[in-house]
């Protein structure tokens, strides 16, 4: 589990002109809400933010003008160049079990002949929120097809537990589309053409006899 130290400053400036000035100084306005307290306005450094964020599910350690562990909730990113534009925080206390959705990735190739269809990229578990997982990964080397991963096979960490179903499907192997099918097709779709163009034939009037 990571954590992160960011420092924090109160922010009594809002609006989009406030928050423009606060990103050209190279900041992020934060909100900070939770445990039943009233929002807390901050700005924190965009750089040491951003790094942190790269981390599924960081844990912040705010310092300065608060003290206190937060975990990401809300990210609001400029949609062409990607820096940050918004953030919320939500507050955390050690030994407090929180939900997040945790990545799941694969290492491997399945066999020839095979497709791997992975149905979740990200699983909701249930943890403790100093101690939150990374995410989990699934083999699927040498794979062939009905190989299937359900939540409940899922090699979760320790004090990790699923707040999904056990039998909800993660990924299975499928058989790739074969060749012939886009001919079978191709086939049936060129038949009621054809009929189509012998009874406009059958319709037709006679051509008078000279």
């Amino acid at each position: 589990m990571s954590e992160v130290k960011i420092a924090s400053e109160l922010r009594d400036q809002f609006g989009k002109g406030a928050a423009r000035k606060i990103r050209r100084a190279n900041q992020v306005p934060v909100v900070l809400y939770g445990h039943g307290t009233e929002p807390r306005h901050l700005t924190m450094p965009g750089h040491d933010l951003l790094l942190a964020l790269r981390t599924p599910n960081v844990l912040i350690r705010i310092e300065g003008a608060v003290n206190e562990l937060a975990l990401p909730k809300g990210v609001q990113r400029d949609p062409i160049k990607g820096f940050l534009e918004h953030v919320d925080l939500i507050l955390v206390r050690r030994g407090e079990k929180v939900t997040i959705e945790m990545p799941v990735t694969v290492s491997g190739d399945v066999v020839n002949g095979a497709i791997l269809d992975q149905q979740l990229v990200q699983i909701s578990v249930e943890a403790e929120a100093t101690s939150l997982p990374t995410g989990v990964e699934i083999d699927v080397d040498g794979k062939d097809v009905g190989f299937t991963v359900t939540a409940g096979d899922l090699d979760l960490p320790k004090g990790t537990t699923l707040a999904v179903e056990p039998d909800t499907l993660v990924l299975h192997v499928i058989a790739a589309p074969t060749a012939d099918l886009p001919e079978e097709g191709e086939a049936a779709a060129e038949a009621p053409a054809a009929e189509a163009g012998d009874e406009a034939a059958e319709g037709e009037p006679a051509a008078a006899a000279e």
